[in-house]
């Protein structure tokens, strides 16, 4: 098929994208036995998720030509990484629960747990070794690179939370989280754009649109678990404040408080009462925090449209990503 008739038609649709590459990923990824193993492992996949980095690497690909089936292994790839950093981060944070269900740790055990993790990242380099041998380096090159700054997003998210409120600058904050959730969305992107022949110039365009975008989207979380609707988010607000956890709202109000309002966050933190929530709601309310979250959010939002808007292919192909952005930044869960 000529290209310039592929890059005339119009990309396909997230949720379209989404639908492919579950109907693929549903199916059993690892083996009967030994069960110990690998049923852990299948059981974090069978609780679903919004799968939003695979099809991002499938967005990537389509925005330069037709999807080519390496793209499906890398996305499948990507997934498996994903996944295999919630089961570690659980085990770390102690979580009990992952979308609504026992975490994997406490229903098989910390240590089919990190065995089911360990194995799913080695699955993951399988399904990157199916690729075409002209790819594979690059990919492997930009797939181990975002492995290892994930691994250091998540030990300096540990070294944060170790630290006093008052040590934790806003911007090494940033930083982990770029490192912790943003460069998998913009490698997602990026690896997709390498298997649809995109130019160096695009690709830093797509991954910069990507990093800028997965900011965005912490700053919506943070947001959503403070002032979202309990009905529409499916949860009672404030868990984060419950379990004084530092995000950028807890950070900016710190930073934007008199020392009467610093010494008001301290003693909150230090209290289980009952009002702890609505009491530091009220603090976030009073420095604004909840308008700079919005403004702040709309910011990383400009930017990811910035590079969105400088790569260099026919505009009614970047739409579907365009779109993609209000679905996941104006979302109310």
């Amino acid at each position: 098929m000529p290209a310039d008739y592929i890059l005339s038609k119009p990309m396909h649709s997230f949720k379209a994208l989404s639908g492919q590459f579950n109907q693929r990923f549903d199916q059993r990824v690892f083996p009967d036995k030994p069960s110990g193993l690998y049923d852990p492992a299948q059981y974090i996949l069978g609780l679903g998720g919004k799968r939003i980095r695979p099809v991002l690497c499938l967005m990537g690909n389509e925005l330069f030509d037709e999807i080519r089936e390496d793209a499906f292994d890398v996305a499948v790839a990507v997934e498996l990484f994903h996944n295999f950093t919630l089961i570690h981060d659980d085990i770390m944070d102690e979580a009990p629960l992952r979308r609504g269900e026992p975490t994997v740790h406490y229903k098989y055990g910390p240590h089919s747990a990190l065995l089911a993790g360990d194995v799913m990242l080695v699955q993951a380099y399988e399904y990157l070794n199916r690729i075409k041998a002209s790819y594979i380096h690059r990919i492997l090159q930009v797939f181990s690179r975002t492995a290892r700054e994930v691994c250091e997003g998540q030990q300096l998210d540990m070294d944060y939370a170790a630290l006093a409120l008052s040590a934790v600058d806003m911007g090494d904050y940033r930083h982990m989280i770029a490192l912790k959730t943003s460069v998998l969305l913009a490698a997602s992107l990026q690896m997709g754009g390498i298997l649809g022949g995109g130019s160096e110039g695009n690709l830093d365009h797509l991954y910069a649109f990507g990093k800028n975008l997965g900011i965005a989207f912490q700053i919506q979380d943070d947001y959503l678990d403070a002032f979202g609707d309990p009905e529409k988010f499916g949860k009672q607000p404030g868990g984060d404040i419950l379990v004084n956890k530092k995000t950028f709202l807890l950070l900016k109000a710190w930073e934007m408080g008199s020392p009467a309002v610093r010494k008001a966050i301290l003693e909150l933190m230090e209290s289980e009462t009952p009002e702890k929530v609505m009491r530091m709601l009220a603090i976030y309310h009073d420095c604004q925090v909840d308008r700079w979250a919005r403004e702040e959010k709309m910011s990383y939002v400009y930017k990811a449209n910035e590079h969105l808007e400088k790569i260099t292919v026919l505009s009614t192909r970047k739409k579907e990503l365009s779109e993609l952005v209000d679905i996941l930044l104006n979302r109310e869960s």
